[in-house]
């Protein structure tokens, strides 16, 4: 049997932003306490974002973070993933969702239970900052982190651009700036966690970008691209019914990497499986990690071996082994950084 090992709890949250700090949105590097963060629903991008800052990782309060990508990448489900987790560990959420996506059974996928009054529908980016500055939440647990969803910033427009008086979008990036430059200081007082999605579409110079302007990308501690891994972006399922074999897509896989990080070190990858009706397949993807990581030539489910992953995951499920199974994940991950890290002799200055 794989063997739990307890989550550290070390250290106290450095105190006192400067000023500086607070104007950029800087979140204090110690942060180890596992109610003073949460989860994105995946062990491996847990790590990815603050996983050399303490075990397990995860996304602590206090900060703007946007997770940007093309459509059909799993954006809506990392923002729904956090806000469950937000809601889980006794924080208030609310969900901006100016496109109208979020339905009843979409919710319940992911288990959350958004109050009518926290779910709003802003047509503008003004509207959006408003609602966001308005709000008084009510955790069940004092300290928990409180999360504002916003899916997506594409979709917000201005007062202007409604009247056809903004054809480039400059009122948009100008409101979101000036916005996000108050949002900034009452969230790093107040704890709370502002996650933004964000669509990536291809520029006039063939590059992709987000729309908004360099407001958000500016303002966010840490940003999160996720995008179809290529070659493997589809998760298929297949079995013989009536002497016939049948194939199904169940899902998707996509790859997250830390584009930016105020928080700890950037530019780390994550793969990520959202099965459909599912949500993230933590399971899957920690046995699919572990896999491809050890050089084992099948899947490891506890003390036994399995040559295919929906046998794994079901003897996973059956004997309840997440837990020690991520907890597998978390120690071999953490070996892996440690044979990577930079040593080096502190440089003298003279």
């Amino acid at each position: 049997m794989l063997k739990k090992r307890a989550v550290s709890e070390s250290s106290k949250i450095v105190a006192g932003l400067s000023n500086i700090e607070q104007d950029f949105c800087v979140q204090p590097p110690e942060v180890t306490n596992s109610t003073k963060v949460i989860s994105t629903g995946s062990t491996l991008l847990d790590l990815a974002i603050t996983g050399t800052r303490r075990r397990g990782g995860g996304v602590p309060g206090g900060i703007i973070v946007e997770v940007f990508g093309p459509s059909g990448s799993g954006k809506t489900a990392v923002l729904a993933e956090m806000a469950a987790y937000a809601q889980a560990r006794g924080g208030d959420i609310r969900f901006d969702d100016p496109e109208a996506r979020l339905d009843r059974e979409y919710s319940e996928i992911y288990g959350m239970k958004l109050q009518a009054k926290n779910y709003n529908r802003p047509d503008t980016v003004r509207q959006m900052f408003q609602g966001l500055w308005d709000w008084e939440p009510a955790p069940k647990r004092k300290g928990a982190i409180n999360l504002s969803g916003e899916d997506s910033l594409a979709a917000l427009s201005t007062e202007m651009e409604m009247e056809d008086q903004d054809k480039m979008g400059m009122k948009r990036a100008k409101d979101f700036s000036e916005g996000l430059r108050k949002t900034c200081r009452l969230i790093a007082n107040k704890n709370w966690l502002i996650v933004c999605t964000n669509q990536e579409r291809e520029g006039t110079d063939g590059h992709p970008h987000t729309p908004g302007g360099k407001g958000i990308p500016y303002y966010s501690s840490l940003r999160i691209r996720i995008t179809p891994m290529f070659g493997k972006d589809k998760i298929f399922k297949s079995k013989t019914i009536n002497k016939v074999k049948h194939d199904s897509v169940i899902g998707i896989r996509s790859i997250c990497e830390v584009k930016k990080s105020s928080i700890d070190v950037p530019y780390r990858k994550a793969p990520v499986f959202i099965v459909f009706g599912v949500g993230i397949d933590d399971v899957r993807g920690n046995l699919t990690w572990m896999k491809e990581n050890t050089g084992a030539t099948k899947y490891v489910a506890g003390d036994k071996e399995f040559a295919f992953v929906e046998d794994a995951i079901s003897h996973v499920e059956e004997n309840n082994l997440e837990s020690a199974l991520r907890e597998t994940v978390i120690d071999t991950w953490e070996s892996i950084q440690r044979e990577l890290r930079v040593e080096r002799k502190r440089k003298l200055r003279e």
